[in-house]
């Protein structure tokens, strides 16, 4: 607690607020979760059909963080190979070539592709670019395991 103190620079009345914040755990399914909501927003659904999902997201934050398209790739690989009715997938292996910027009020495009499905184990293509220009921000692949429900 010092530490986190000392890092935050926060007051004893300030710390004792933050001590107080109540966060609730939230039922996968049923609502959102912060992360969630945090992650994707700003994120407009343009074509949906089978293996496929396109997407533009306008960057207001300035340079894209490497963590923030590798969120979005892991995100849009999930959803693309989610089924309803089954348990949430679970990203098993993440490759990503990061290849130029994308700078404050980019407007990007996101295309994810379904590249197949082996039993519980799936596989996704990512491609971000640039609307204006075409230029690849950034290509991603995803392999997503299904866990099975327990017979127990």
């Amino acid at each position: 607690m010092e530490t986190a103190k000392h890092v935050l620079e926060l007051s004893e009345k300030e710390l004792e607020n933050v001590s107080r914040v109540i966060v609730n755990p939230h039922e996968c399914h049923v609502e959102s979760s912060f992360y969630e909501i945090f992650a994707i927003r700003g994120i407009r659904v343009d074509r949906v059909q089978p293996g496929l999902i396109s997407c533009t997201f306008k960057d207001r934050t300035g340079n894209l963080a490497v963590g923030a398209i590798a969120n979005l790739i892991d995100m849009l690989g999930s959803v693309l190979a989610y089924e309803v009715g089954k348990p949430v997938n679970v990203t098993v292996d993440l490759s990503i070539l990061y290849l130029s910027n994308a700078k404050l009020d980019d407007e990007l495009e996101l295309t994810a592709r379904l590249v197949g499905k082996i039993g519980v184990v799936s596989g996704t293509s990512i491609i971000i670019t640039k609307k204006a220009s075409g230029e690849i921000v950034a290509e991603g692949r995803n392999s997503m395991f299904t866990r099975l429900k327990s017979k127990i």
